[in-house]
């Protein structure tokens, strides 16, 4: 047992190398942004696993609910475009947006980086996924990040 256990720890150090290469120095994912009718708005950096200066560091959060507990969710109309704003590079080249409402979860449709806000009136929570997938070798990911954000439909 005490020989395996040094070897696990090797290889586990070779794969974290791995999954390293070529990624950023940063000790964690960029800022995502929320652009809404000309006005900046920021996210919440929940959870995420991030390569940087070849360590990898894995972070667990709470939900988007939780997160923002206490914050003031962003007001917008029914309808209004909001796109996602993410100023580094390379951009992640996977996505997922979850939204929250009454307790039930739905997928969104994001095109062009944007969706609209609902047109029913109350507070939206969401979950924005985002994923640098590695583009030469399948299921490699270079890192990923959920942000989370609220949206209240006046």
């Amino acid at each position: 047992m005490t020989r395996k256990l040094p070897l696990l720890f090797l290889l586990m150090g070779t794969i974290l190398l791995g999954c390293s290469k070529g990624v950023t120095l940063e000790e964690k994912p960029p800022n995502a942004l929320l652009k809404i009718n000309n006005e900046t708005y920021e996210t919440t950096l929940g959870t995420y696993c991030w390569n940087g200066e070849g360590v990898s560091t894995c972070v667990d959060t709470a939900g988007p609910v939780e997160l923002l507990e206490g914050k003031q969710p962003i007001k917008v109309k029914p309808g209004e475009n909001i796109t996602f704003v993410m100023d580094y590079n390379p951009k992640p080249n996977e996505f997922y947006v979850l939204q929250i409402h009454d307790n039930e979860e739905h997928a969104i449709e994001v095109k062009d980086n944007s969706f609209s806000a609902p047109a029913q009136k109350g507070v939206y929570y969401y979950s924005y996924g985002v994923w640098w997938m590695d583009e030469k070798v399948e299921h490699l990911s270079h890192g990923d990040a959920f942000y989370a954000f609220a949206l209240e439909v006046d």
